[in-house]
């Protein structure tokens, strides 16, 4: 076995419409009767209780985001195989409300059908709706769109905020609330917000969210989860609260005794492992202590959840950036692995197998070992430059100085949430092209089309190459994802925040590109197709610089050099059985490059995580 390595759960046709007809079926019966309704979970005394039984949380968390839905089913069939009974997942506000008043609860983003999964499958759910969710998630989850607003106090109760958040419970609380345990569905506990104790600028805010539960129909316990610092301001009336940590210390659990006495103790995320950083090291935890941890806290009769269990992907842009002391944002990768017990792909891992072996009643036999297969290197036949790609994107945006992305007048003028955006304006002369710390997150500069160098946090300052007459600027700038965590959530504008200075004339008069890299987008090249055999792999990407891969329109995510990360997963549920297309946007040679057969070496292939990280 290779338990850290590449491959997915592979459905067969028959199996495949025989989980969609379920899916169908949850759709049609939103209140799933997984059980007789007699009392849902209590906290009334220093156990919970489910049922008037006494009732331990063995949690784990799996984002529905981040796994692709075919596999849904494979990777909670393993969490129950692994002895837990209970699966928690946060709901991202981005993805389900992309601009504001447009709602998508459809295909992989299908809340209701993987809470009616759970339901089928015997396991319970604390539901973790935000607003925000942290999770290493793109502006933790919040949408862009509020960031129009220049005088947005995102969680707090600015009223700009909170109409937007009632209207998204408003839609978001009805297709939950059937599937609460008291209506006969799997739901036995609902987070308010996500560890506000360490953010905290506003007293009435948690009392709000906790309404907004409420009032639209949440009956079951709430909870809120912090850390032992957070839990002295992240509270609110009514709610219990839980502690989150990586190691475990006595006197973070004597604290939660002392201020929530004679309550159930829970552990709403130990961290099974941690988030990787473009240009820092894989995160990687020594399964045995790991396992160590979770049984001495079963032995303090503490429930548990592990977060991650498995971690997945953060497909797309929707990798968040990490600020908090450091000078600047550090983008995450795209591989959510967290060195889980299931890893990225949804292999089994020593610390899967450890954790399994800690129960001593019978478990249900785990689903079998997934899939894998190789495929021959790539060869580029055609490609297309940087400016010829201009021609698909919209008529670009006149301005007499830089707008931010979010303020661009696209996507029914709620802006542009992710990908690039090319800044041109004219200039007369070379010399000292500075920056002033405006530009989120990093530019490629060019002149006359031509290559000049990068722009970034370190990088303010590039000198310019003289040149006869006027010349066309660009400056291509790159979000790499919006800060998740911290007290500047409020600050995450991406594109060209502030003004760009030439020697020392202040640059005017810009024509702006959007390229949001949106399917639509996507869809506009002249489809070129090459046979593909069925099967989950790993894109290869060792000696390209930096780019986003699509393959069949969808986005895997971003890829860059400095590692940590050198492949790409590609779930086979993704891909047709002939014909696929992969198209690749690179920044080696500043190329769109359509390519016809995938990349992926065997060496790379058969290597564990940890290996391949390096």
């Amino acid at each position: 076995t290779l338990p850290e390595t590449v491959g997915v759960y592979l459905h067969s046709p028959c199996f495949f419409l025989m989980q969609f007809d379920l899916f169908l079926l949850l759709r049609n019966q939103p209140e799933v009767k997984m059980h007789q309704v007699i009392e849902g979970l209590k906290a009334d005394s220093s156990n919970f209780t489910l049922e008037r039984k006494p009732f331990l949380i063995l949690g784990g968390s799996i984002h529905y985001f981040r796994v692709p839905k075919a596999y849904w089913e494979d990777r909670l069939l393993k969490l129950k195989a692994c002895g837990l009974n209970t699966l928690t997942t946060y709901v991202p506000w981005n993805l389900h409300e992309p601009e504001r008043g447009v709602f998508d609860f459809e295909g992989e983003l299908d809340l209701e059908a993987y809470l009616g999964l759970a339901a089928s499958l015997g396991i319970w759910v604390i539901l973790r709706p935000g607003p925000y969710i942290c999770a290493e998630w793109d502006l933790g989850g919040l949408p862009s769109w509020l960031l129009r607003d220049q005088n947005m106090r995102l969680r707090t109760t600015y009223p700009g905020f909170t109409a937007a958040v009632d209207s998204y419970f408003d839609h978001l609380i009805k297709k939950v609330a059937p599937y609460q345990y008291s209506r006969g569905g799997p739901i036995i506990a609902v987070q308010v917000e996500n560890e506000y104790g360490s953010y905290a600028t506003d007293e009435e805010y948690m009392p709000f969210i906790k309404e907004a539960l409420l009032s639209r129909g949440i009956t079951e316990l709430l909870v809120t989860s912090d850390n032992k610092d957070g839990l002295k301001l992240g509270g609110v009336k009514g709610a219990l609260e839980t502690i989150n940590f990586q190691k475990l210390d006595p006197e973070e659990i004597k604290y939660l005794e002392k201020i929530q006495p004679q309550k159930p103790k829970m552990v709403m995320e130990y961290w099974s492992g941690w988030f990787d950083l473009w240009g820092g090291l894989h995160h990687v935890f020594p399964a045995e202590g790991k396992t160590h941890h979770f049984t001495e806290i079963l032995k303090l009769d503490m429930s548990i959840n592990l977060y991650m269990f498995h971690g997945g992907t953060n497909f797309g842009f929707m990798s968040g950036a990490f600020a908090v002391g450091r000078p600047s944002p550090a983008p995450m990768v795209t591989s959510y692995d967290y060195d889980a017990p299931l890893s990225e792909a949804g292999d089994y891992t020593t610390k899967y197998h450890l954790l399994r072996n800690l129960f001593t009643v019978p478990l249900p036999k785990p689903p079998e070992a997934t899939e894998r297969n190789s495929y021959r290197p790539v060869i580029v036949r055609q490609h297309l430059s940087l400016w010829s790609c201009l021609d698909f994107t919209e008529q670009p945006f006149k301005s007499e100085k830089p707008v931010n992305m979010e303020n661009l007048p696209v996507n029914n003028n709620n802006g542009q949430a992710y990908g690039y955006t090319l800044y041109e304006t004219i200039i007369s002369s070379g010399g000292s092209l500075k920056s002033l710390n405006n530009i989120r997150d990093r530019a490629l500069v060019f002149v006359e089309k031509q290559f000049v160098g990068v722009l970034d946090y370190k990088e303010q300052e590039l000198s310019i190459p003289d040149g006869k007459g006027k010349r066309t600027l660009g400056l291509l700038v790159e979000n790499c994802g919006r800060v998740n965590y911290g007290k500047t959530l409020d600050e995450q504008r991406k594109g060209l925040v502030g003004d760009i200075q030439l020697n020392a004339n202040i640059l005017r008069d810009f024509m702006i590109h959007s390229l949001d890299m949106k399917p639509d987008f996507v869809s506009r090249f002249v489809p070129f197709n090459y046979p593909f055999f069925v099967s989950s792999v790993w894109l290869c990407l060792q000696g390209w610089s930096k780019g986003v891969v699509f393959v069949n329109g969808k986005n895997l995510g971003r890829y860059w050099s400095v590692g940590p990360q050198q492949t790409l997963y590609v779930p086979g549920a993704w891909l047709s059985r002939w014909d696929n297309e992969v198209l690749h946007l690179t920044f080696n040679y500043l190329l769109l490059s359509r390519l016809f057969s995938l990349v992926l070496s065997w060496k790379i292939h058969n290597l564990d995580y940890k290996h391949r990280a390096q």
